[in-house]
């Protein structure tokens, strides 16, 4: 299905153990390339739950936008560690400008505040991170999964299957255009 695609999946330290785990599975499944891509801080990553780790296969420092398909950002604590790595947010401005598909759940879409991609944008998160995106411009709206353009959001991990499919479906439609 998503053969040849490359997607990267940022981590850091206290990552949602389950978002990261079934996000890197369903993406595997589908066929695509997952890369493991960290703050810089450490070789590895424990979960928050304790229940999962990651080792990085690359660097935000030296992982390119036009070297990815898509990127996702799990939620849990990690996005708000992720964000003080100017190298995490260059990414994923970069990945965003250069029409990748972009997507976050829960407290993911913290780090698209600090990339500058939500003003005008309708968006989901996790409920506590509401008011933060609704005072960086975007349009909060209490919705599973949301897309608006090449950023996908949702809000939890309950949401994971829609949340998957939600960014296989924009990689298929972006194979079959190219």
């Amino acid at each position: 299905m998503l053969e040849g695609n490359r997607v990267g999946i940022l981590v850091e330290e206290g990552f949602e153990d389950s978002e990261l785990v079934e996000i890197a599975r369903a993406m595997s499944d589908s066929g695509a390339v997952v890369v493991m891509v960290g703050s810089g801080s450490s070789a590895s990553y424990k979960g928050l739950r304790g229940k999962a780790r990651a080792r990085v296969d690359a660097t935000a420092d030296n992982m390119r936008a036009d070297q990815l398909d898509a990127l996702v950002i799990p939620g849990g604590y990690a996005p708000d560690k992720m964000r003080l790595h100017q190298s995490m947010v260059d990414l994923v401005k970069g990945a965003h400008d250069s029409e990748k598909v972009v997507a976050a759940i829960s407290h993911g879409p913290q780090l698209l505040i600090s990339a500058g991609l939500v003003s005008g944008r309708r968006v989901t998160s996790w409920p506590s991170i509401r008011i933060d995106l609704a005072n960086a411009g975007a349009r909060w709206v209490d919705e599973p999964v949301v897309q608006d353009r090449n950023v996908i959001t949702a809000g939890k991990p309950a949401d994971l299957p829609r949340f998957n499919k939600a960014v296989i479906d924009a990689l298929r439609k972006k194979l079959v255009r190219a």
